[in-house]
């Protein structure tokens, strides 16, 4: 394309710790063009989600890191430009993980699971919905409560980072099981918000000065299930406050972005669980993927009925990508974190 180019963000250095402004730089190319059975889209929202800083280790992980001077990984979805692929027309929407921090991405739609372009319907949502609610967070919440957490009427049920992309949802899915959902945040509004969605119990972790004590007061009847979006002292203090047969799902380690490949320090719960009979399950929604539809079918008619609702938190620009990234990692984002690309 004459006198266009493609601004991206390549990952320059590891991380030591905390990422940093200086961890990544922006260069630009010409836009690409796709190849056989490829299609070439025009970005117009991205993602930035926790699992990103495990991709910018050179350590193996669930999935293949970002090598120096790579694209920065991550989702988007935008307009289909040109096309080499006989199921993909201009103007088609399309949506994938396989974006990149990047304005202009090839894509190849056949690949199967995450990495691969899913159709997306305008008429349906909002297209940056499909980075949020109706994409990969609100499939995180569904597979990660319903079928690792297991909830059931009366239940409680304990969710960190509750504001973020994937706890807001949680809450809400919680109390459509019948469960009384408690929210744990580190602001007065963000738990507002959780109380407005239907958390029934709220806690500000910055505040407390006995956190263990705070979701004991929150949780009289203990907690049968913490998906934890965090780790570190907040999930401690929740550990302690299991009930019989609590079911823990660890989603996400967001509260140690600064010590990641360390190893956790803190109490070991073994003793715990064996009194309280818990279990502890580590969750990739990846491994659900191929349940994909049904998960988006149930969300989008929950949204319909006005029986879940979402906040977003929007920056402008592509010279935004690591400030997004990194105000998600020290929880200043208000709700699932995104970039639109002008």
């Amino acid at each position: 394309m004459q006198n266009v180019v493609n601004r991206r963000w390549l990952l320059t250095r590891y991380p030591e710790g905390m990422p940093a402004p200086d961890n990544w730089v922006m260069d630009t190319q010409p836009v690409p063009d796709p190849g056989p059975g490829q299609i070439l889209v025009k970005a117009k929202w991205l993602s930035v989600d926790p699992y990103m800083r495990g991709r910018m280790s050179p350590a193996s992980n669930y999935a293949k890191g970002v090598g120096l001077g790579e694209v920065m990984q991550g989702g988007g979805v935008g307009e289909v430009v040109a096309s080499n692929h006989p199921a993909w027309r201009v103007g088609d929407t399309a949506e994938s993980m396989s974006f990149g921090w990047q304005e202009w991405s090839v894509l190849v739609p056949d690949i199967p699971g995450p990495s691969g372009v899913n159709r997306i319907d305008p008429a349906l949502a909002p297209i940056e919905s499909s980075l949020s609610w109706l994409g990969m967070p609100g499939l995180t919440a569904y597979f990660g409560l319903l079928e690792v957490g297991r909830p059931r009427p009366g239940d409680t049920v304990v969710v960190s980072a509750a504001s973020g992309a994937v706890g807001q949802l949680v809450g809400q899915i919680a109390k459509l099981a019948g469960s009384r959902a408690v929210a744990i945040a580190g602001s007065d509004d963000k738990l507002n918000w959780c109380r407005e969605i239907g958390f029934e119990g709220a806690i500000n972790y910055k505040k407390a000065v006995d956190l263990t004590a705070a979701v004991k007061e929150a949780c009289p009847a203990r907690v049968d299930i913490f998906f934890d979006n965090t780790a570190g002292p907040i999930h401690d203090a929740v550990m302690r406050n299991l009930n019989i047969g609590a079911r823990v799902v660890i989603c996400g380690r967001v509260a140690v972005a600064d010590q990641f490949g360390k190893p956790d320090i803190g109490e070991r719960f073994n003793g715990q669980l064996i009194v309280t009979r818990a279990t502890m399950h580590g969750f990739l929604v990846f491994d659900w993927w191929h349940r994909r539809n049904e998960a988006l079918q149930r969300l989008a008619n929950w949204h319909r009925a006005g029986q879940i609702r979402f906040k977003e938190d929007v920056l402008d620009g592509i010279e935004r990508m690591p400030e997004g990234f990194l105000r998600l990692l020290q929880g200043k984002n208000f709700g699932k974190q995104i970039i639109r690309i002008g």
